[in-house]
């Protein structure tokens, strides 16, 4: 296992900072998910870890050993990449066995490991087959075979699974859990796919043009998205995200949007502009005539086991999912509510979230609100 530490790590292509000041601890064992959208550096930053780019600035650690201007092939690092990369002349088992024999291990000890390997990815009645003999997730398998076989200290996926179609992603993502779970050994591994992040991370580290978003568990940074950018890249449909104002009315703060009068906690805070965050899943139906949210429904999808409705509250646009048959139609008026706990808010200048003190604060400060931190 290895422990990977990366401090002030950037990276510049002339003007362009494709990866800017991350630092990052990635302890021994976990599994790593760096999650964002296409162009948002991770698949950079990957490649820094495993020496194929050099950094413009920043440091990289390996077991508490500065590795920043060592070569490739000295990290004791696994890379397996998203076209696989297998050699179409070779039989599967001289594909998987291809790092031992680079490094001169005995024909009888290559065997041995490789046999090992197969049997762990159930490839062991296909190691005389080549590549194009094998299906899309038989080639993945392999290539996870190759860097298995050595033993490596971590391993570097960058979007192993994007060639799959969906039931084999399903089938292999539960197939890589399995395998960290045996192995115990560091994974770090890169998607724009959230539900592999949510699925198979221990940890995710959400990017966005070239900046750390959050860092945290699946469920935390789900639940408690660190900035408007998280909230709306997590979650399917995403986040509702309303431009509001918050003030305090008769003593309770009030939240304010178009279609929306969302009463919160008691307490006293400045008007200010906020954006008001509400996950599809939180809304709940309620009786029109008192709800702090009435709309109309514009369209429902059906996704099978459960139902996603659109709906216009006062120009507003909301989502509503839950399970299915939701018993809404096209134009009818329904009213909505949303538990307490699962109202987010956040800056509208900095996009980041905004957390309630409990305990009073000096005369100087100017709200009762503060920024979270990531």
């Amino acid at each position: 296992m290895s422990r990977i530490q990366l401090h002030g790590v950037t990276k510049q292509y002339g003007d362009v900072t494709a990866v800017d000041g991350i630092d990052l601890d990635i302890t021994d064992g976990e599994f790593l998910v760096l999650l964002g959208p296409s162009g948002c550096g991770k698949s950079t930053l990957l490649r820094m870890i495993a020496g194929l780019v050099e950094p413009s600035a920043g440091r990289l650690l390996i077991d508490d050993r500065d590795v920043t201007d060592v070569p490739p092939g000295e990290r004791d690092l696994a890379m397996v990449f998203q076209s696989y990369a297998l050699y179409p002349h070779l039989s599967v088992a001289r594909n998987i066995g291809f790092p031992l024999r680079a490094r001169r291990r005995s024909r009888a000890d290559i065997r041995q490991r490789v046999t090992e390997v197969a049997g762990a990815l159930d490839l062991g009645q296909l190691l005389d087959r080549k590549p194009r003999e094998l299906s899309g997730g038989q080639r993945q398998r392999v290539a996870l075979g190759r860097a298995l076989v050595r033993d490596p200290g971590a391993f570097l996926m960058d979007e192993p699974l994007s060639n799959l179609d969906a039931q084999l992603r399903t089938s292999t993502r539960a197939n890589l859990s399995d395998l960290h779970r045996r192995l115990g050994t560091t994974f770090v591994y890169v998607t724009h796919d959230q539900i592999e992040a949510l699925t198979m991370a221990t940890r995710v580290a959400v990017l966005n043009r070239g900046r750390l978003e959050q860092v945290g568990a699946p469920a935390e940074v789900y639940d408690r998205p660190a900035s408007v950018f998280v909230a709306g890249f997590l979650g399917s449909p995403a986040m509702n995200l309303v431009d509001a104002t918050i003030e305090t009315v008769d003593g309770r703060l009030l939240v304010r949007a178009p279609g929306i009068e969302l009463p919160l906690w008691p307490g006293e805070t400045p008007a200010r502009e906020v954006v008001l965050g509400i996950r599809p899943e939180s809304l709940v139906r309620a009786d029109a005539a008192t709800a702090p949210i009435r709309a109309t429904v514009e369209l429902v999808e059906n996704m099978g086991h459960e139902e996603v409705a659109h709906l216009d509250a006062g120009g507003t646009r909301l989502a509503l999912r839950g399970p299915r048959p939701l018993n809404l139609t096209p134009g009818a008026s329904t009213g909505l509510a949303v538990p307490l706990a699962a109202v987010h808010l956040f800056d509208a200048t900095t996009g980041r979230r905004l957390a309630w003190r409990d305990t009073p604060q000096p005369a100087a400060v100017e709200s009762e609100f503060e920024t979270a931190p990531a």
